[in-house]
C-alpha cells in the first residue's frame, strides 16, 4: 500500500483563471456574495489572498496538494465533465473524485471545509490500494 503522502490532492475552483475573471470574482465576492459561485474560494480566501488558517491546515495534512481553476484543471487533466468546486485524488496517473461539488458547497465555514477534507483523506488512507 502506498503512503498517503505519495498521492496528490487536487482542489478545483469553480472559477476560470485570468486577470479579467479574477477582477469579476473579486467584485462579486465583495458586493454580491450570494451570486458568488465558488464556495471553495469563499471559505478559503480572504479579499486578496488565501486565508492563513487554510494555508496552515493544507501544510499540515501530510499530502501534496494542487489548486487549479476550472479551465486549468480541464486543460491539464482532460476532464470536461466535472462539477465544481471539487477535489480529486491523483494516484498512479488516475483521478478519483474525493469531494463532490455538493459536499464542497455544503461547508459553510472554513472549519467545516477542513473537517470535510480531513474526513475524506483519512477515509482514503484506510482503504486498501486495490479498491480505490
Amino acid at each position: 500500500m502506498k503512503k498517503l503522502n505519495e498521492k496528490k490532492l487536487i482542489f478545483v475552483y469553480n472559477a476560470d483563471s485570468g486577470v479579467i475573471n479574477l477582477v469579476k470574482d473579486f467584485w462579486k465576492k465583495i458586493f454580491r456574495p450570494s451570486s458568488y459561485e465558488c464556495n471553495l474560494c469563499m471559505q478559503t480566501f480572504g479579499t486578496f489572498s488565501m486565508k492563513k488558517d487554510w494555508k496552515t491546515f493544507i501544510n499540515k495534512i501530510n499530502i501534496d496538494t494542487e489548486f487549479l481553476h476550472r479551465d486549468e484543471f480541464e486543460k491539464k487533466y482532460h476532464m470536461k465533465d466535472a462539477n465544481y468546486p471539487s477535489a480529486y485524488m491523483l494516484e498512479n496517473e488516475k483521478l478519483t473524485l474525493v469531494i463532490s461539488d455538493d459536499e464542497m458547497n455544503s461547508a459553510k465555514t472554513l472549519d467545516e471545509m477542513e473537517v470535510l477534507v480531513l474526513s475524506k483523506i483519512n477515509y482514503l488512507s484506510y482503504i486498501p490500494q486495490s479498491t480505490v
